[in-house]
């Protein structure tokens, strides 16, 4: 690395001293020089040197003394160049008035000498200027005059400027296809001079263009583009939650999560408030995607005092959406009204001001007007003096008919100010009934839309119920009705000791089976009328295990199936009875699929900061047909290979329980070789939590 450092030190010191040798050996041909119109041809090398390392004072006094030189010996040539450039260096200073006059007088001394390349550059000089001020429609025509000229030459430097700029206008004045075109034109050029900062603000700009026009797929490739190129927090700040909505918009929520927790953290960071007013804005609209609705809360109340505080009108509005769609959602529909009707007052507000700036700004034409720059001819009237004596006659003679004329239309005028009046008075009363009326029906929709998601409810809730009375029915009655068999043979003395002991293992595997189905029934009925909360805390998994497997031991063992227990000590964040429930249906499932000599792994292992549990087994594996209606809301199951029976709800309730915790469940299974069910969960509280 020191080596890499010394080589660009280096490389910036010989740099800097052949520009400064360069500088040098020129003042010194100056010096020498006889004839007076070559050293004004050296004094504007010199002059070009120095505005190019920026020493613009330095470059100043050599235009003065070449300009006088220049004069005294009438060099048009030598004018022209020294006015440009002392009118480059103005606008440097930003002393855009001495600048624009440069610039204009350099113009016509061009135009006389028939310099069409020179008289490109002060055009794109006039236009860079104009478009800096807000003058866009002044600007476009300039920088419009040049593009042709150095588009011939082949100029890249004088081309970035001028697409660069035109770009600009063009974003400003709301013409974005316009826009795009000249940002991709000034990229590709950006891109061959290696211009990494003029690449990073046309990615962005790009970026932004697509978003307005919802073509959102190249606004997330510009938007990561920018990302790649760049590690100052600043940019990051207001990149991370853009890129974040715009993969909000594809209900990639991964991703969503991701950029809008990294772009919450930098702007929190910096106090950032106007790109932290953006990421609360998404993360509330993604966490009430994802239902969770107090989170998404706390969000959107931090996001509308930024909102408010910072007067940013698009924002707030989005918030006010935002808020009704919440309140909707937790059936609190007074409040929902009222951020409709919050809503709708500020957008009707914006509309009354973008038309109102609309029709205050004048009609900008978006190509190029030959004949922008061309002084308009006056027509300046001539009047014969025989004429006007005889105009002034006649204009006494009607000055009392006007008089009459003025007094009738006065009463004319109260007349219809009074019909005005009763109009306007009659139309606000008819606008306050409409008002009234929208507000009614608003109500009623809100309402009828509560209604029909409680209808949903109810019916979810009823099809639960007769899901679950139908297998109680069934399987937990065969359970039931063969374990009361066998008590009743026991009562009656109808069995034998040997009979007794061979009957044992089948009354437990049927006691097993009732139990675990009563087990995975509550929980599934709990998960689907939504009354399972989780209390996540840190547990060490080995010992959920090590308990688990007492449990099964027994079964194991009648079986012929061997345990491995590959098993480390290692902390989750998460429900433990939840996941004590998750790891008992996944081993009964292991043990009911597997046959006598197979064998059933559990291990664990952390990956990416999550801890990842892993019940593999050797048994009869699950056909592609069959994993496709795994961990889904309806019941679905297989006979064991003793023939044990299941209700079909076990790996709905795991995966449920599961992501109760923010964690992941899958599985990895080939036919007649085995599966293997991985469990993902966090190791810490989860940020979003």
């Amino acid at each position: 690395m020191r080596k890499v450092f010394t080589l660009i030190f280096c490389l910036s010191m010989c740099i800097g001293f052949s520009q400064t040798n360069n500088i040098d050996s020129l003042s010194i041909e100056l010096a020498y020089q006889t004839q007076d119109s070559l050293k004004v041809d050296t004094s504007l090398k010199l002059i070009e040197s120095l505005y190019e390392m920026g020493e613009y004072d330095r470059a100043l006094k050599y235009i003065v003394q070449s300009e006088k030189l220049s004069s005294s010996i009438k060099y048009d040539k030598g004018i022209a160049q020294i006015t440009y450039y002392k009118a480059l260096i103005y606008s440097q200073k930003n002393d855009f008035i001495n600048a624009l006059d440069g610039y204009e007088k350099a113009k016509s001394l061009f135009k006389s000498l028939g310099d069409t390349l020179n008289v490109a550059k002060v055009n794109n000089s006039i236009g860079l200027i104009e478009i800096k001020r807000g003058n866009y429609a002044l600007g476009l025509q300039y920088a419009l005059a040049s593009i042709e000229e150095l588009e011939n030459r082949g100029l890249q430097k004088e081309l970035k400027l001028a697409y660069s700029s035109l770009a600009k206008a063009y974003k400003n004045i709301k013409a974005n296809d316009k826009a795009i075109e000249y940002f991709e034109k000034a990229l590709l050029i950006q891109l061959q001079l290696n211009d990494k900062k003029g690449i990073n603000i046309s990615h962005k700009n790009l970026a932004e263009l697509y978003s307005f026009k919802k073509e959102h797929r190249k606004a997330i490739e510009y938007y990561e583009k920018v990302l790649a190129t760049n590690t100052h927090d600043s940019i990051k700040a207001a990149i991370y939650p853009k890129l974040g909505g715009e993969y909000l918009l594809f209900n990639n929520y991964d991703k969503a999560t991701e950029y809008l927790i990294k772009g919450y953290n930098t702007a929190f960071r910096n106090n950032d408030k106007a790109n932290l007013l953006i990421a609360y804005n998404y993360l509330g609209d993604l966490n009430i995607q994802q239902n969770r609705l107090v989170v998404a809360e706390k969000q959107l109340i931090e996001a509308g005092v930024i909102a408010k505080e910072l007067n940013n009108k698009q924002e707030l509005l989005k918030h006010y959406k935002l808020r009704k769609t919440l309140d909707s959602i937790r059936r609190r529909f007074d409040r929902a009204f009222v951020w409709q009707r919050e809503y709708y007052n500020l957008k009707d507000q914006i509309e009354s001001e973008n038309i109102l700036t609309k029709n205050t700004k004048p009609n900008i034409p978006l190509e190029f007007d030959p004949n922008f720059d061309k002084p308009k001819e006056k027509a300046i009237p001539q009047k014969d003096t025989n004429a006007a004596t005889s105009e002034t006659a006649q204009i006494n003679s009607k000055l009392d008919k006007y008089k009459l004329i003025f007094y009738g239309l006065l009463a004319a005028l109260a007349i219809v100010t009074t019909f005005l009046v009763l109009i306007y008075l009659r139309r606000n009363s008819s606008i306050k009934y409409m008002q009234e009326l929208e507000e009614k029906n608003i109500k009623i929709k809100l309402q009828n839309q509560a209604f029909q998601e409680q209808t949903k409810h109810l019916e979810n809730v009823n099809n639960v119920k007769d899901k679950l009375f139908s297998i109680v029915s069934h399987d937990l009655k065969d359970s039931l009705s063969s374990i009361n068999g066998f008590i009743e043979l026991l009562r009656d003395g109808s069995l034998s000791r040997e009979e007794f002991d061979n009957l044992i293992p089948e009354l437990s595997e049927n006691a097993h089976s009732a139990s675990l189905l009563l087990f995975n029934l509550l929980n599934w009925s709990k998960s689907q009328m939504h009354a399972l909360e989780p209390k996540p805390s840190l547990f060490d998994v080995q010992e959920v295990f090590e308990d688990k497997i007492k449990l099964v031991d027994n079964r194991m063992e009648s079986k012929g199936i061997t345990l491995v227990d590959h098993s480390l000590r290692d902390f989750a964040y998460a429900d433990r009875s939840m996941f004590e429930i998750v790891i008992q249906n996944l081993l009964a499932n292991a043990i009911k699929f597997c046959k006598s000599g197979d064998t059933i792994t559990i291990s664990n292992h952390i990956s990416n900061g999550s801890c990842i549990v892993s019940i593999a087994d050797t048994g009869i594996g699950i056909s592609k047909e069959n994993m496709e209606k795994l961990f889904k809301n309806t019941s679905f199951t297989t006979t064991g290979t003793n023939n044990e029976k299941g209700t079909g709800l076990g790996l709905s309730i795991c995966k449920e329980l599961v992501e109760l915790n923010h964690g992941k469940i899958w599985v990895e299974s080939t036919a007649n070789v085995g599966s293997t069910f991985y469990v993902q969960l966090p190791k810490s509280r989860p940020s979003d939590a």
